[in-house]
Parts: C-alpha cells; structure tokens; sequence
C-alpha cells in the first residue's frame, strides 16, 4: 500500500507548541516574539549576542528571556557558556494559533501578540529588501512582494489557506535534518502569508453591495 502523505500543514506534537492562554500573554510583547524567531533561525545564543543584534541592553534581552523560559517558549543550552554566560535556544520548532477565540477571549494579549507577529515580519521584509542589489541574479529573478486584492466569503477564505497549506505542505522546510536531501543551491526562503480582511468591514446588508448597486451583490458560482 502507498504511503499516505499530509495534504496540510500542521503542528507536529514533538516539534511544535499550541498556543494556550497562557502561552498568548507570554509572547504579547514584540521583543519576545523577535527572540524566539531569532534563536529558531539562528540557533542559541546569549542575551548579550541577541542584544547586539536587536539593538536593545542585555538586561532587556535577559529579562524577557528568562520571560520565555517561564512560559516554556525557550530553554538555557547548558552544553554551552560557563558560569559567566547563559546560552538560550529554542523550545520548539514552531507556534501555532489553532484555537482563535484566544484572541476575542483576552482581546489585549490577542491583539499585541498579532501586532508583535506582524513587526517581525516587516522587519523580516526589511531585512531582505536591504540586500536586494547583493542577490544573486537567481534570487533576484525569484524575489517577490505581491498583494492580491479578492471577494471571498470565509467559507471561501478558509478554502483559501487550506489550498495554500497543502502547496506548502509539497515544500521542503527548513530543518536540519533535510538539509542532506536539499540541492546545492538551496538557501533559507521565508513566505509569509497574510489574509487579512479589508479594513472597515461590516456584517450587515451594506458589506454584500457594491457601490452603486440597489440590492446584494450576488456571489460568483
């Protein structure tokens, strides 16, 4: 019999943290959720390094480290360092948001932990437009920043990111452990994906119409 393969992405209980109450109020602060980014993708490092990087004190970086190791997002590497140096890593490969009424639950934590995720992704996008012109010629060819403006319904919107998740899902992602089966010039490639409905929507009458129209607007086959 074949083997079967997932057609989604999804958390791997091993790999991934769920987030729960508690774990939504320990990452609504933007420098938490830089400091995990940053020591998944980099691997551990010390408060001091991850200071110099973030442009923040080291007992900015310690504070909100020791923050993260509380709420189980981060773990002290004792492998590594001496008495003088604590090294930091990842707890996890990823976070996942599976249950979304967190957010209408605790609407503040909700909303900073949302807008935290969206600063690092601009600064992710930063970061890559600032070394644009040093691409290789390839990986300018490749580059993109696309937005596409669509009428869906969340029925239809939900179709959406499962369409997007099985695609992905075809995709080798960046773990050590496939690094061996990747081709020679395989480099780190980050997708970010946002849906986000416009802003000033409604739920009444008024946000099926279209301008000028004296009735709903009907919905494409």
């Amino acid at each position: 019999m074949a083997e079967k393969h997932e057609t989604r992405l999804r958390p791997d209980p091993r790999l991934d943290v769920v987030l729960d109450a508690k774990g939504l109020r320990a990452l609504a602060h933007p420098v938490r959720v830089q400091l995990v980014w940053l020591l998944r993708k980099y691997g551990p490092s010390t408060a001091t390094r991850l200071a110099e990087r973030m442009g923040l004190t080291s007992g900015a970086t310690s504070y909100h480290l020791r923050q993260l190791g509380t709420a189980g997002f981060v773990e002290e590497d004792t492998g590594r360092g001496n008495a003088r140096e604590r090294w930091w890593r990842a707890a996890h490969r990823g976070t996942w948001l599976t249950d979304m009424d967190l957010l209408s639950r605790d609407p503040e934590a909700g909303l900073a932990y949302l807008q935290s995720v969206a600063a690092v992704n601009v600064l992710q996008t930063q970061q890559a437009l600032n070394e644009f012109q040093t691409l290789p010629r390839a990986w300018r060819d490749v580059f993109d920043l696309s937005d596409w403006a669509l009428r869906l319904s969340p029925g239809e919107a939900q179709n959406l990111l499962d369409d997007l998740s099985a695609v992905l899902a075809r995709y080798r992602p960046d773990r050590p452990e496939e690094a061996a089966t990747a081709p020679e010039d395989a480099e780190r490639v980050t997708l970010v994906l946002h849906l986000l409905p416009e802003p000033g929507l409604t739920t009444g009458p008024a946000a099926h119409e279209a301008p000028g129209d004296d009735g709903p607007a009907r919905e494409a086959p």
